[in-house]
């Protein structure tokens, strides 16, 4: 989701005002510090991407007003306010007005970056759902490489220099990272684009029609149409593209056929006299260790070195985390648009999985959550999906529901009052819950006071 750090900071004692601000920019913040609310509303709307923090009691616009005015220009943007003991009755009041939280005065630093990091992660969450609702049912053409991280930035480069110049390439990552996708890319960077994109499946090809179907045959020669040629892959793919997917499941013996064929540029057709020429840029995609492959003999050395003059490595999609929400919101657009379904609005139990998760199954496994989500599925809390499958419907939804407990409490700092509201729950349901799980408001405070409850 959108990466947020910017912090709106309103206080008129300019003491308190440089120490928070200091405080806040050492904890990663990005913070504008205003000495009164008239001024922190200039240029303020409501794509605003961060949080107002402000103090209640100010001269002229105080704390409370502010808040109205910010509400009423965006109900969801998140306003904390900073109250002395003797106005924790007009913040309990100003929550229930849609303010986000109150914090009492002294604040501790832990306590406030952690209030300040919950409500811009629900702003991002905000934002991200308005900005689906508006986006258009159109998704990415094939060949373009979403996302925004150093690594992703780069292959992007490495498939334009690579297009242009018609180079093979040999494409290597752990499954659903995106080496299909890289082959795409360089299809549509180089002078091949309006040229044929022949994909080969080298674990489903059949020896026995190798010939037939790879290299074509002439015209009436044996089992072939009379009056009609057969044209075959190589020739299918003239100046454009062929590309060898798991190549590391090619038989031997059609290792060989196709390195001679790369080698040479030129094929006889069967019944053919006068050989083919052939204009092609080979690319190769495989999550298997090709040279380790080769050193124990299953892979032909003179394949894989034509093959990997140029190597590309996609990596797994933990290591570049940021391109989790531009891809995802790639894949939810395109299930959407499949299904013919509206966009579902993101809750925060999907922030937190795109988040937390890992995504051993990289852009493959995104693609099926995205999906999920069109189809209206409940996303599960991280680490709890894996276990979904050993575990029955009653106990799964009984997790499920003590995880959002947990949630809800640890976002409102344990003020069960708060928790409730956010939870549209009544006072005895609410509690009866927890004790049926076994969790407690107090586990989730900073200090054993419960504000506001």
């Amino acid at each position: 989701m959108t990466d947020l750090s910017l912090i709106r900071l309103v206080d008129d004692d300019p003491a308190l005002r440089t120490a928070l601000s200091q405080a806040l920019r050492i904890a990663g913040f990005n913070v504008e510090a205003f000495d009164g609310a008239e001024a922190a509303l200039a240029g303020l709307d409501d794509s605003y991407p961060g949080v107002v923090l402000s103090d209640v009691r100010m001269p002229g616009t105080d704390g409370l007003e502010l808040h109205r005015r910010l509400h009423a220009m965006d109900p969801e943007l998140p306003v904390i306010l900073l109250t002395g003991h003797g106005d924790v009755a007009m913040a309990v009041a100003a929550i229930r007005a849609g303010a986000w939280d109150f914090l009492t005065k002294p604040v501790g630093t832990d306590a406030l970056v952690a209030a300040l990091r919950r409500a811009l992660l629900a702003r991002g969450l905000v934002l991200e759902n308005r900005y689906l609702r508006h986006l258009p049912r159109a998704v990415a053409e094939p060949g373009v490489l979403l996302g925004t991280s150093a690594a992703i930035t780069q292959l992007r480069e490495a498939a334009q220099r690579l297009g242009e110049a018609s180079a093979d390439v040999l494409i290597t990552g752990p499954s659903g990272a995106g080496k299909k996708a890289m082959a795409r890319a360089i299809h549509a960077a180089g002078p091949r684009r309006g040229r044929a994109f022949v994909h080969v499946a080298c674990d489903s090809l059949d020896e026995a029609r190798f010939d037939l179907e790879f290299l074509g045959a002439e015209a009436g020669h044996a089992g072939t149409p009379r009056h009609a040629r057969t044209i075959g892959r190589f020739e299918q793919a003239h100046r454009g593209i062929l590309l060898l997917h798991n190549v590391d499941l090619l038989p031997l013996s059609l290792q060989a056929r196709i390195a001679h064929v790369i080698e040479a540029r030129s094929f006889y057709a069967l019944g053919a006299t006068v050989a083919r020429p052939l204009d092609l840029q080979i690319l190769a995609i495989t999550r298997a260790d090709l040279a380790a492959a080769m050193a124990e003999g299953r892979f032909r050395a003179d394949l894989y070195y034509r093959l990997s003059g140029v190597s590309l490595s996609m990596p797994p999609l933990a290591e570049r985390r940021d391109d989790i929400p531009a891809l995802f919101r790639h894949f939810l657009i395109a299930a959407c648009g499949r299904l013919g379904v509206s966009v579902p609005a993101l809750t925060p139990a999907v922030q937190a999985r795109l988040s937390a998760h890992n995504w051993p199954g990289n852009a493959r496994e995104l693609e099926q959550f995205a999906a999920a989500q069109a189809l209206g599925l409940p996303a599960l809390p991280a680490g709890l999906m894996d276990a979904a499958a050993d575990m029955n419907l009653p106990a799964l939804v009984a997790q499920y529901e003590a995880g959002i407990l947990r949630a809800v409490l640890q976002a409102t700092a344990g003020n069960a009052t708060l928790a409730m509201t956010r939870l549209g729950l009544a006072r005895k349901t609410f509690y009866d819950k927890l004790n049926r799980h076994g969790i407690r408001p107090d586990q989730f405070r900073a200090d054993s006071s419960e504000t506001g409850s």
